[in-house]
């Protein structure tokens, strides 16, 4: 599976993305709001990126992980949660402090977004973030996510505070599929 958005391809994470996922993962500046990194060494994201290829090999997969291509360069990575629920999608990205703030991270996303509406008819999307993460709450507008709620319970890997979090969705009305066929 290959995605192709206007400057990104979006692929399938695999051990050949380690010393490039490794970039964004171990660096704490790069993951310091997230729940789940930054990584504490190389073989924890090794581990991490197997753990993501057994996972895709599943008929129903929890979360499929994505490298984030510029041309040949892995620039970060997108993650597509479904936890048992195949009509909804959980969106997660990163990308290396070196490439933030040129969109990339909203156009990954909506072509995500869009593969999965089109190819298996997932309307809903939701995203969540530390409420202080004003990059990621920005990236979700542009998305046309609507923020839902705030709330406490957050635990940031790099932080030993509780913290806020911030839920995004968006709810399609009809996938692309129905709109086609009218």
């Amino acid at each position: 599976m290959k995605i192709q958005t206007e400057r990104l391809t979006i692929v399938p994470l695999t051990q050949e993305h380690l010393d490039t996922a490794c970039l964004y993962m171990l660096n704490p500046d790069n993951a310091q709001m997230m729940v789940y990194l930054p990584a504490e060494s190389r073989e924890e994201v090794r581990k991490l990126i197997e753990k993501a290829v057994l996972e895709r090999q599943k008929s129903e997969p929890e979360y499929l992980e994505y490298a984030v291509l510029l041309g040949n360069e892995h620039i970060g990575g997108l993650t597509m949660y479904f936890e048992g629920h195949p009509e909804r999608g959980e969106l997660g990205w990163i990308i290396r402090l070196d490439c933030q703030g040129m969109g990339y991270a909203a156009e990954a996303a909506q072509g995500l977004m869009d593969y999965f509406r089109e190819a298996y008819g997932v309307q809903r999307f939701i995203a969540h973030c530390d409420s202080e993460n004003a990059a990621s709450r920005r990236v979700m507008e542009k998305l046309g996510m609507t923020l839902k709620e705030i709330h406490g319970g957050r635990l940031n890997r790099s932080s030993t505070e509780e913290r806020q979090e911030c839920l995004y969705e968006i709810q399609y009305e009809q996938n692309p599929k129905e709109l086609i066929n009218k």
